[in-house]
């Protein structure tokens, strides 16, 4: 059965990445067909295609490996010649290499001018080059030899590049260009691209909030779920042996709360004359009234009862924001002087403010690109796990393997109840969809965040073209930036293989996200 369920975790994640990936790309096809884009391909996944159905010219599938999708949009990348066009003022089209006459001989004279002028002075650098070289046999044949290696890497890539346009626009009919990509006007691009993110990033913030807000947080109250009898100092309970941590001693001092008679189920109402209506208002009055005597309003079955108490001033483990225990450099407990009563509250589920929900959303968000921006970092300690014996950080990098290992596991435990499950699993797929967002918005190609830069950029040398009164000018040219691409390309498939191994290899349990506060 255990089993059973864990695999039932690993689909159930699977189901939950596809679809957003699959309204990822929703959020890309939506507007492009809505601009008269010729959008060809929809597809979830990649590898082979498992099912898949025409409707109009757009062919919808599902792919075998759901980690991943595309839409195709002819013109990604445009043709050369659509980005060696220049429209001046009058409306005329000029090439940029000059070879047009009429209107736009001005402007295509003076560009073809720079144009013969570049080659006259790389024409001169060869020349200039073969004359240094010497009169050596060596010098004579080296310098053609490194000519020959630039020119064949320069096919290469000349060649890479008609490839990539060749294929981008292999699907464009006769008088359809206006239906490509690159002929869309640069706000129309970038909302193009950044509505697939943005379909992202407001899931996870849906998500949030059904968690959040609609099943709510374990919020300790003001009722008293348990008496602690006596009082230990941590320095002294952590020397004590483990069957002893949870005992007292005949000579340890008891606890207020125990010397008052208090129960659980009391509901204090008010300390030290201060209203408590919730724990935190609580625990500050009695953390502030240390070696002081103070009053303690409470209910009991209903009636009014109030008992003069001694806060005691006792030695207690420092912890963050979020309750983990702070440390030492050597691997001890950081402590502080607090008061304390010897109370542990009830804890009930309830409602996030919807005054806090803004900012826990900006914490997650945040969070995220924090945790992009120090990806390099993570990543060499993730090469650490990989070839040593360094031990996996429970809060560090997890892949989609690793992911789906913790689906398996949080539905597979008896440790947690239902509604924590539930929870659990919204938590990881509204995280990972807020991640999906933060990284497409990372500007290099191939990821969204690349294609808005260029239409950025592309927005802004047209402005400054119209400026100074050259007109229109072409798309600018997304295939000279492949070699980038791939360079990006490899060292995401890098990361990924890096990933899968140490999920397999070292796996993060939840246990461990456990046992770190996690």
């Amino acid at each position: 059965m255990t089993v059973l369920l864990y695999i039932i975790g690993i689909i159930l994640f699977l189901i939950g990445i596809s679809i957003s990936i699959a309204l990822h790309e929703l959020g890309h096809l939506t507007p492009a067909k809505k601009f008269g884009v010729k959008v060809t391909h929809y597809m979830v996944g990649f590898g082979p295609t498992l099912f898949s159905f025409r409707r109009g010219e757009t062919e919808y599938g599902i792919k075998a490996f759901p980690l991943g999708g595309f839409i195709a949009m002819p013109g990604m990348y445009p043709p050369e010649e659509a980005t060696t066009k220049r429209v001046d003022r009058a409306g005329a089209v000029a090439a940029v290499d000059g070879d047009t006459a009429g209107s736009g001989a001005v402007d295509g004279g003076v560009t073809g001018t720079e144009s013969h002028l570049g080659e006259g002075v790389a024409e001169t650098a060869g020349h200039l080059g073969e004359g240094m070289t010497g009169e050596g046999t060596t010098g004579e044949n080296a310098a053609p030899l490194r000519r020959d290696r630039k020119r064949r890497k320069g096919r290469l890539f000349e060649n890479t590049m008609a490839d990539a346009r060749e294929f981008s626009n292999q699907e464009i009919e006769p008088g359809e260009e206006h239906r490509t990509f690159y002929a869309l006007s640069v706000p129309k691009r970038l909302v193009v691209m950044f509505a697939g993110p943005f379909v992202n990033l407001v899931l996870g913030i849906l998500i949030m909030a059904i968690s959040l807000l609609g099943i709510g947080v374990t919020t300790p109250m003001t009722t008293v779920q348990t008496v602690v009898e006596c009082a230990v100092p941590a320095s002294e309970a952590q020397q004590r042996p483990a069957d002893e941590q949870n005992t007292c001693r005949d000579d340890d001092q008891r606890t207020p709360a125990w010397e008052a008679g208090m129960k659980p189920g009391d509901e204090i109402t008010a300390i030290a004359g201060v209203e408590t209506t919730d724990w935190d208002r609580l625990s500050a009055v009695i953390k502030d009234h240390a070696g002081e005597r103070v009053e303690v309003d409470f209910t009991r079955d209903g009636k009014a009862q109030s008992v003069t108490v001694p806060i005691i001033a006792t030695e207690r483990p420092k912890v963050d924001d979020s309750g983990k225990a702070l440390m030492n450099s050597d691997g001890t407990p950081q402590t502080e002087t607090q008061g304390f009563l010897g109370i542990g509250p009830v804890q009930e589920r309830q409602p996030l403010p919807l005054g806090e929900f803004a900012g826990a959303v900006w914490d997650q968000v945040s969070g995220v690109f924090h945790a992009i921006v120090t990806l390099p970092v993570k990543l060499v300690d993730i090469g650490e796990v990989a070839v040593g014996s360094k031990d996996r950080d429970a809060e560090g990098l997890v892949g989609m393997v690793g992911v789906g290992r913790i689906a398996g596991e949080i539905v597979s435990t008896d440790k947690i109840d239902v509604i924590d499950k539930a929870q659990m699993g919204l938590g990881m797929l509204g995280s990972l969809n807020i991640f999906l967002f933060a990284f497409n918005m990372i500007p290099l190609l191939p990821l969204d965040g690349g294609h808005i830069a260029v239409g950025l950029y592309e927005g802004a040398r047209r402005r400054i073209n119209r400026w100074r009164g050259r007109g229109l000018i072409g798309p600018f040219d997304t295939a000279k930036l492949l070699p980038l691409t791939y360079v990006c390309i490899g060292l995401m498939l890098c990361m990924t293989a890096l990933l899968v191994y140490v999920d397999l290899v070292k796996p993060i349990t939840l246990d461990a996200i456990f046992n770190s506060g996690g």
